[in-house]
């Protein structure tokens, strides 16, 4: 993927459930690209076709692409493209190295994965729109704690 994209990649970081050890999830590995423009999207769809991936509009996702590879179900990686050091990228970040470093975060995490796969397993869209006061009020520890520990670092 490195490789296809070139230097228009700035950074690369493993996100999602598998970048936490020992949180239950899925074997789709999720990762983030940072680049410097997001408007250049042609030249990245096309750079990943080439390899294998399949870009998936996401209107909901404004300020990130989203592209997969593998079978429809069956898939084995999540390719999210988004403008480095970017919002999307900082709460991303965010959120992995906080539930990394709070293990009673991470098990509240897994077990509400839990609860709405269960209960929304035919709407992936509702599960989504459900998880996202939890990973909102995660990101939101993670930025207080980090404003605390960059004060005290003085």
């Amino acid at each position: 993927m490195q490789e296809a994209l070139g230097e228009r990649v700035i950074g690369i970081e493993h996100i999602g459930s598998t970048s936490i050890k020992g949180l239950d999830a899925k074997p789709i590995i999720d990762i983030l690209v940072g680049v410097q423009k997001l408007d250049e999207m042609t030249d990245y769809v096309d750079a990943l076709t080439l390899i294998d991936y399949e870009y998936v509009p996401k209107p909901e996702f404004a300020d990130r692409k989203f592209f997969r590879k593998g079978l429809w179900g069956q898939g084995t990686c999540h390719l999210h493209i988004c403008e480095f050091n970017s919002g999307e990228w900082i709460e991303k970040i965010l959120f992995r190295d906080y539930l990394r470093t709070h293990p009673q975060a991470a098990n509240e995490y897994a077990l509400l994965k839990k609860q709405l796969a269960t209960k929304y397993q035919n709407d992936r869209s509702i599960y989504t729109k459900e998880m996202e006061p939890f990973i909102r009020m995660i990101i939101d520890r993670a930025k207080i704690e980090r404003m605390v520990k960059n004060d005290c670092s003085y």
